[in-house]
């Protein structure tokens, strides 16, 4: 085979390079096309684009499959830790136990965030969003740590910094949850591992011990393991073209947030419980709001069911509905949502019209539930996202840094007026 592509511009013909991932994925580099035709090529909203090459996560939407450094996604949800993926995506490999250990020791130590952050919450209005909230408070840490504005640092100083925000973010992500009920924030255990932790300073109380479900547990360890990356998604992209201008780790982040923030991105969960909330609200008929899905006619779409990458299904959602169910009959929730959702799944997994459309229940779907039988507020779910995607956020990060990518910057069509003379403005019409 060719490793060349010819594109053909008038009477001149130009040889592109080809290009084959290690999955055999291919692409035509048109890096330098510009420089020797004057073109550029256009593909609105980076559909069709590869900016990076990446050694992070591999994914085929046709055939469902997901992975990190190479691991299944099921082995690594069914087997592993948070905190081992944590590492996995960001170092390359999965940890040793002594290199674990030593992982679990350094982000104890960095756990307690600076006093003075509790004086950001007394400035937010009492409706601020979580997520409005998260994406200041991570920035800030910037500033309470200027060190990070480095931008020549040393290896061990991008880590420490790395450090800092993986053993900061669930003390944060808490103190958001406890400042939205009023309640008093709670301190990090660090005898406690990563998620228990942050269970614990979640749903603790100041005065007395709480044992954390270990099914619980479990549930939210796999979400997060499930939410760490998803390739050059919105968000992430979002993160490695912010830290491609030397941006420190703290605003690259926050800028990933951002991102995330948007209802068609990590809002996805949320729009979920909401539509289950507005079945309920209509009088729970959920054949009702079947046969509305089915009619081309009607604007109403069912949240949480298909995926615009999985083509046939969602690797996650497989492993996420057993979590689901799990939490649900351990917790014995009587939720009417909740019970709403249960039948939408019954019928997607079922319903021919579903099937032949692959409209099946995906990880956004699950994952909304579990959060609602937690307890956590509809808002608080992109928060939670945000938590899961961390270390898929840094691993990028610091793998474009590392190869010394440069600054991003796309191009484009311009499609408005040529010159105009100017006019005064006692003249304008």
């Amino acid at each position: 085979m060719s490793d060349t592509a010819s594109l053909k511009l008038g009477e001149k013909t130009y040889d592109l390079p080809v290009i084959t991932g290690t999955e055999n994925e291919k692409a035509i580099d048109i890096s330098k096309l510009r420089d020797s035709s004057g073109y550029i090529t256009l593909d609105n909203g980076y559909k069709n684009t590869g900016a990076t090459k990446s050694a992070i996560t591999f994914l085929d939407g046709e055939k469902g499959i997901l992975k990190y450094r190479g691991y299944r996604i099921e082995d690594l949800a069914e087997k592993s830790s948070f905190l081992e993926v944590a590492y996995l995506l960001i170092y390359g490999d999965l940890p040793t136990q002594a290199q674990l250990d030593d992982f679990q020791f350094q982000i104890t130590r960095h756990t307690l965030v600076h006093e003075d952050m509790k004086k950001f919450f007394d400035g937010f209005p009492s409706k601020s969003h979580p997520m409005g909230q998260l994406c200041s408070l991570i920035c800030s840490l910037s500033a309470f740590y200027p060190e990070s504005l480095d931008t020549n640092p040393s290896k061990e100083d991008v880590n420490l910094t790395i450090i800092k925000l993986l053993a900061k973010m669930p003390t944060v992500v808490s103190w958001i949850y406890k400042k939205s009920l009023g309640h008093p924030v709670i301190y990090p255990q660090n005898n406690l591992e990563y998620v228990t932790n942050y269970l614990y300073m979640t749903f603790g109380q100041r005065t007395e011990h709480i044992e954390i479900d270990p099914v619980v547990v479990s549930a939210m360890n796999k979400l997060l393991i499930l939410h760490a990356d998803h390739e050059q998604n919105c968000s992430t992209s979002t993160v490695r073209i912010v830290g491609s201008s030397e941006s420190n780790l703290y605003a690259s982040i926050s800028a990933g947030i951002s991102a995330l923030w948007g209802p068609l991105h990590g809002g996805a969960n949320q729009a979920v419980i909401e539509m289950l909330e507005q079945i309920k609200n209509d009088g729970g008929d959920t054949e009702k709001w079947i046969a509305k899905a089915k009619d081309k006619n009607d604007p109403f779409r069912l949240m949480g069911f298909g995926h615009r990458v999985y083509k046939n299904f969602d690797p996650r959602a497989k492993i996420i509905k057993k979590a689901c169910d799990d939490i649900l009959a351990k917790l014995g929730v009587n939720d009417p949502v909740l019970d709403i959702a249960k039948k939408l799944e019954e019928v997607a997994l079922s319903d021919q019209y579903f099937i032949d459309r692959k409209l099946y229940p995906n990880v956004d779907f699950y994952s909304g539930i579990i959060y609602r039988a937690l307890g956590f507020p509809t808002e608080m779910f992109t928060v939670l996202f945000a938590l899961g995607r961390l270390p898929g956020w840094i691993a990028q990060w610091k793998e474009m840094r590392e190869n010394k990518e440069p600054i991003g910057r796309p191009r484009q069509i311009y499609v408005g007026h040529t010159v105009r003379e100017f006019v005064d403005i006692n003249n304008r019409k």
